[in-house]
């Protein structure tokens, strides 16, 4: 059993990098979050301190601490300023809300993620999947980063709204990649710059907040207009009753809008940095081609077709671990917290990351490579719970989490069955984290048959 008050050395959480007057390393973390938290955590062990203008910040980066900030001692944080600067697009919705208000959201979208119901998805799924693929042709290059946007956008709104985004994925989707990419352009320097001032880039998220309003307003006006029950979770939000009666349409919209928005980020960057793996490792696009065809021949495969695609679900793990989705978590410390010798005072933050926990050399062999065949039931028995963490963990473990491993292992035997990728060539991917991470300029990719000989 994993201990909750992990002994910590003094001399180790006295550690870190040193940082300039005023900003503190804020400079360093903004030009290159993944490798400052890589370098703090190798160098300064596994509690590393850092100051962001006049904030100490914490990073842990063993399991047992891991698990003692997210599990015992949830109840002392709350969501950490990052994503509180995504309160914007998310409103007060599942993701940014805090106590009651989190449990009573929770309560209420929890039906439609279970088992059940999430089985009941695939079909949409490969249906989804496979007009998608109708499009392809072999021989062109395609950027697989917007392709799997759209799929996954069009798969999510049928799958939990029951509503069809044809006339206007495009919309939805180009205003998705504005407010990514606006917000890690001001993550910069968001402790500098507040939201009201009119910079070009808050004029930019604003805007792409508000296109995105129109279409989540659109879906709710439809659906209050036809006055039916689909027993979808739109359906059990309209029904929700809250204190004050039913949800209001700026509760929905922010219920909507975070579902909507994390109902397919992650699945589709899965999905995405899977198929840029495999395309760097032919060898393994092989393998994962003769799983497929042993064990579905030429048809499509099912939700139950799963547990026999072993391989298939070992790619996406290790492709979940090189390049988590969600790439860190942080925390605000509400009340103290004693690790042993030492005290985090309230105000401080605590930063997790999944990215520098995933690549630690003490859980993971060769870290750095791409390696499905270490995901044994073995291998995953013996690792520390929170050595691998891609949905987070604690009370707000991703809510969508099983609904999203299912769905990127269905959809991406789907694509690998019908065609192959290879890497475009002299493209590099550069890794562009926000509050996800992207690759920053997409992810072009030549396609061919899977009938053919892969190169």
């Amino acid at each position: 059993m994993l201990s909750t008050t992990p002994s910590i050395t003094p001399h180790r959480i006295l550690s870190g990098p040193n940082g300039l007057p005023l900003v503190g390393n804020l400079l360093s973390l903004t030009r290159d979050p993944l490798g400052f938290l890589t370098r703090c955590a190798r160098e300064y062990g596994d509690i590393a301190h850092y100051r962001v203008l006049n904030v100490d910040v914490y990073l842990l980066s063993q399991p047992d601490y891991v698990e003692a900030a997210l599990v015992a001692n949830s109840h002392k944080l709350r969501k950490g300023r990052a994503l509180r600067a995504g309160e914007a697009l998310f409103g007060n919705g599942l993701l940014t809300s805090e106590g009651a208000a989190w449990q009573r959201q929770r309560r209420q979208a929890q039906p439609a993620f279970h088992r059940e119901r999430i089985a009941a998805y695939g079909e949409a799924m490969a249906h989804h999947t496979l007009r998608m693929l109708g499009g392809w042709q072999s021989g062109e290059t395609r950027d697989v980063d917007a392709d799997m946007r759209q799929l996954t956008l069009s798969i999510a709104a049928e799958t939990l709204f029951n509503v069809s985004l044809d006339d206007e994925i495009d919309e939805a989707t180009a205003a998705l990649r504005m407010y990514f990419r606006e917000f890690r352009n001001r993550s910069d320097t968001a402790l500098l710059i507040p939201d009201w001032l009119p910079t070009p880039g808050n004029l930019r998220l604003r805007l792409a907040t508000r296109r995105l309003d129109e279409v989540i307003y659109r879906i709710i006006r439809r659906r209050r207009a036809s006055n039916t029950d689909r027993g979808d979770l739109l359906s059990m939000l309209l029904r929700a009753q809250t204190e004050d009666g039913r949800l209001t349409d700026q509760q929905l919209r922010d219920e909507v809008m975070t579902l909507f928005v994390a109902g397919h980020e992650t699945t589709a960057l899965a999905l995405t940095w899977a198929l840029y793996l495999l395309a760097q490792h032919p060898s393994i696009q092989e393998r994962l081609l003769a799983e497929l065809r042993s064990v579905l021949g030429e048809q499509p495969p099912k939700v139950n077709d799963l547990p026999n695609l072993p391989y298939n679900q070992m790619v996406i793990k290790e492709t979940l671990r090189m390049y988590p989705p969600v790439w860190t978590i942080s925390r605000v410390v509400l009340e103290d917290l004693q690790f042993d010798d030492y005290k985090v005072q309230k105000g401080s933050s605590l930063a997790i990351s999944q990215w520098v926990m995933h690549r630690d050399p003490r859980y993971f062999d060769r870290p750095d490579e791409f390696r499905p065949d270490r995901w044994t039931e073995d291998f995953a028995s013996r690792l520390p719970k929170f050595a691998y963490f891609p949905f987070g963990g604690g009370p707000r473990v991703c809510i969508g989490a099983s609904l999203a491993q299912m769905e990127a292992v269905l959809l991406l035997a789907t694509i690998v069955q019908r065609f192959r990728l290879r890497p475009t060539p002299g493209f590099q991917v550069e890794l562009w984290p926000t509050l996800t991470l992207h690759p920053k300029h997409g992810m072009p990719m030549c396609l061919s048959p899977s009938s053919g000989e892969l190169r």
